[in-house]
C-alpha cells in the first residue's frame, strides 16, 4: 500500500511533457534565461552606444574648431564693434551703434562694397560662359586632353601669395614682361601701368582673378558632365538634333546643380576677396580696387580702429549670410526639391 501511494503521489505531481498545458511560443519560462533581456537586445544596445560614440568622436574635432574659430571671433567682433579701442587695454569705452554708423556712412566702404558686388557679378558672368566653353571642350576625346585640363587647373592650386607675386612682377611698367611684348608690336601701354591706372586697375585684377580660378570652374563643370548619360546623346542624335540643341535641351539642364554649387562657391568667395588684390594693389590706386576685407585690415592694422574694423568685419560677415541665405532660398532651392 505504501509503495502504491508514493508512485501516485509522484505520478500525479510530474506532468507528462504529453498532458501538460503547452505555453505559447514566445512566453518566458518562470525563473529561466528568458525573464532576462534577450542577449540580442543587449548587443543593439551596446551597438547603438557605440555608434553615437563613434559619431561624438569624430564630430567632437570638427565642433571644437568651428567655435574656436568660426563662433568665438564672431562674438569677439561683435563685442569690440561696440566700443572705440585701439587693441590695447581694456573695452571701456563703449560708443554703442556709433562705430556701424561710421563705416555705413564712410565712402571708402561703401566703394570697397561696390568694388565686391563687381567682382561678384563679372566673376560669375566672365567665368561661367568661359568655364563651360572650356569644360565642353575638354569632355571631347582629344590629343593632349590631360595635359589641357593640367594646364587649366594648375592656377587654381598655385598660393594666392605665389600668383600674386608672379602677375605683379608680370605688369610692373615700363621693364614687365607684357608691356615689353607691347612695346615689341608697336602699342603703347598705360602711362601709369597696369596697376598703377584707377580706371584700369579694377579690370586688371578681375582678368587676374579670372586666370587663377576659373580651373576650378572647369574641373566642377567637367565633373558635372561625366554623370550626363551617353543614352540621352544617342537617342538626341538619332533624333537630328543639332550639337547647340543637344547642350541646351540635355548638356545645360543636368549640369544645372553643379553650375548653381560652382555660383554660390565663386559669390561667397568674391565677398571675402583679400589676399591677391592685397599682393597686388594693396586696395589702391586711389582706393579703387578696394574690398570690404581690405578695409577692415587696414583700420584695424594701420589706424588702429578695432572699434570700427570690428564693425566692418560683422557688416561683411551678415552682407555674406544674407546674400548666401538669398541663393539658397531662390537658386539652390529646386535642387533640394530633386534630391528629396
Amino acid at each position: 500500500m505504501t509503495g502504491r501511494a508514493d508512485d501516485a503521489v509522484t505520478t500525479t505531481g510530474t506532468a507528462s511533457p504529453a498532458t501538460s498545458p503547452r505555453r505559447p511560443a514566445g512566453a518566458a519560462q518562470p525563473g529561466g534565461p528568458a525573464d532576462r533581456r534577450p542577449a540580442g537586445g543587449r548587443r543593439a544596445d551596446r551597438s547603438e552606444l557605440r555608434k553615437r560614440l563613434e559619431i561624438a568622436f569624430f564630430v567632437t574635432p570638427a565642433l571644437a574648431m568651428l567655435v574656436l574659430f568660426v563662433a568665438w571671433p564672431v562674438i569677439t567682433a561683435v563685442q569690440m564693434s561696440g566700443y572705440r579701442w585701439n587693441g590695447r587695454g581694456p573695452l571701456v569705452d563703449f560708443v554703442g551703434l556709433a562705430n556701424y554708423v561710421s563705416v555705413l556712412t564712410d565712402d571708402v566702404f561703401v566703394g570697397s562694397l561696390v568694388n565686391n558686388l563687381v567682382i561678384v557679378v563679372a566673376s560669375i558672368a566672365v567665368q561661367l560662359p568661359l568655364g563651360l566653353a572650356i569644360a565642353l571642350l575638354l569632355n571631347r576625346k582629344m590629343w593632349g586632353q590631360g595635359l589641357l585640363r593640367t594646364i587649366i587647373f594648375v592656377p587654381y592650386v598655385l598660393a594666392e601669395v605665389v600668383a600674386g607675386v608672379v602677375w605683379f612682377q608680370l605688369l610692373q611698367p615700363y621693364y614687365g614682361v607684357l608691356d615689353t611684348i607691347l612695346q615689341g608690336i608697336g602699342l603703347e601701354p598705360p602711362a601709369q601701368g597696369w596697376l598703377g591706372d584707377p580706371d584700369l586697375a579694377l579690370w586688371t585684377v578681375l582678368a587676374i582673378l579670372t586666370w587663377k580660378y576659373l580651373g576650378l570652374a572647369v574641373i566642377l563643370f567637367l565633373a558635372g558632365l561625366q554623370g550626363v548619360p551617353d543614352e540621352l546623346y544617342e537617342a538626341a542624335q538619332l533624333d537630328g538634333a543639332s550639337w547647340w540643341q543637344v547642350q541646351r535641351r540635355i548638356t545645360i539642364p543636368l549640369l544645372g546643380p553643379t553650375i548653381r554649387t560652382w555660383g554660390f562657391l565663386s559669390m561667397i568667395g568674391s565677398l571675402q576677396l583679400f589676399d591677391m588684390v592685397w599682393i597686388l594693389t594693396k586696395g589702391g590706386p586711389a582706393n579703387s580696387t578696394s574690398t570690404m576685407a581690405i578695409f577692415l585690415v587696414n583700420e584695424g592694422t594701420r589706424s588702429n580702429n578695432f572699434g570700427i574694423a570690428g564693425a566692418a568685419s560683422v557688416i561683411l560677415f551678415m552682407i555674406a549670410l544674407v546674400m548666401a541665405v538669398l541663393y539658397q532660398r531662390l537658386i539652390l532651392r529646386r535642387d533640394a526639391k530633386g534630391v528629396a
